[in-house]
């Protein structure tokens, strides 16, 4: 018997396991997959607050990055300060950026064309500027999760936390009208709450409660070159694309220069978006482009092998904000999915506010913009 069953080991259900076991909870998780297998495993790592829109979504990301702050301090994750640096083709675009980011009300310095190579001394001519916002960050997203759950199997002390990897929830116990545990391909668990972390699965999780949620598939590439002798590039490099690209409700194809370095060497290059359900076809042309938006930032690609690609999909929600906290339809059930594109980014605030409420206390930011059944209101 569990205090707190955790479903989907990617990073956010990682982030959900640690604060409730740091919060003294008996934690188990659950996967049908290896830890990081789905989603977090296809990811760049990104922990951004440039992204984002001023609101809800915004003060999550602010708050989460102190988290992973504190969570790099303690040691065991690969997180890199890096800084993000956004771009405009135009004078009116780097005049919409500036703009966004005084309403972000976020650490950020305006960058004219000229001084844009002292960010960045091999990126292409011809910007009429952007803006740098230092608190932007990359982390390697498996050894994240995986990180997570070793620290909340640690427990500090006080909670515990069991994994049961290749195991399938196949179904919802309940008492009354209230969740006390999950069905699996191995057999039944019994706890007081259910977290439904599974990510781009988390609608399939929530369906077998007998509750809806609308997150769907939003597929995408990412180009992995080979390791450079010399780093190439600084920061996290994006155009201004990417934002609106972010915000799009459109199921098409869409694509914006995101152009990154790692530790190892190796260039991280996206960014697509589409909805095309679970397929993982690879599409020779999306690389193509994503290739030329790559060049057309950094020219020194040109000479540059890329080695590998992989495909991801992101948990899409209308609205595109994630669905935080208990579920009102369902007593015992709580969702920490629905994040998109943002989801390494945010778990940790996640899984924090998340404990907050599971252990009775109240969540340090306002949790119903991110309620699980705004969508059935909206519809109604």
């Amino acid at each position: 018997m569990s205090d707190v069953i955790v479903v989907g080991a990617g990073v956010v259900g990682a982030a959900c396991a640690y604060y409730a076991a740091r919060a003294g909870l008996d934690v188990t998780v659950i996967d049908r997959g290896p830890v990081a297998g789905g989603t977090t495993g296809s990811g760049e790592g990104n922990v951004l607050v440039s992204d984002k829109e001023p609101g809800p979504e915004l003060e999550l990301a602010v708050l989460s990055n102190r988290l992973w702050r504190e969570l790099a301090g303690l040691g065991g994750f690969e997180f890199e300060p890096k800084g993000g640096l956004v771009v405009a083709e135009t004078e009116e675009v780097r005049r919409q950026l500036t703009e966004l980011a005084v309403k972000q009300d976020v650490e950020h310095t305006p960058v004219d064309g000229p001084a844009l190579r002292d960010y960045e001394p091999h990126l292409a001519g011809g910007f009429a500027g952007g803006v740098f916002y230092p608190q932007d960050a990359q982390v390697q997203p498996m050894l994240a999760a995986a990180t997570l759950l070793r620290r909340g199997a640690d427990s500090f002390g006080h909670g515990t936390l069991r994994l049961r990897l290749g195991v399938r929830v196949t179904g919802f116990i309940r008492s009354g009208e209230r969740v006390t545990g999950v069905r699996t391909s191995h057999g039944d668990v019994l706890g007081d709450a259910v977290v439904n972390a599974a990510g781009t699965w988390g609608g399939e999780v929530a369906a077998l409660a007998g509750v809806e949620l609308p997150i769907l598939p939003r597929r995408g590439f990412i180009l992995v070159t080979e390791p450079l002798r010399e780093p190439l590039i600084r920061h996290k490099v994006y155009t201004a694309a990417y934002v609106t690209n972010v915000a799009s409700d459109s199921a098409g194809l869409e694509t914006s220069a995101v152009v990154e370095g790692t530790p190892a060497g190796t260039v991280l290059i996206g960014a697509s978006r589409e909805r095309v359900g679970f397929d993982r076809t690879t599409s020779v042309p999306v690389l193509a482009r994503l290739a030329e938006q790559a060049v057309a930032l950094f020219p020194a690609l040109r000479e540059v092998r890329a080695i590998r690609s992989y495909c991801g999909f992101r948990p899409y929600c209308p609205d595109h904000l994630p669905v935080i906290g208990a579920d009102p339809r369902l007593p015992g059930l709580y969702h920490a999915c629905g994040h998109e594109g943002a989801g390494i980014g945010l778990a940790p605030v996640t899984g924090h506010l998340l404990a907050q409420v599971l252990t009775g206390q109240r969540p340090d930011l306002d949790l119903h913009p991110f309620r699980p059944d705004r969508f059935a209101k909206e519809a109604s």
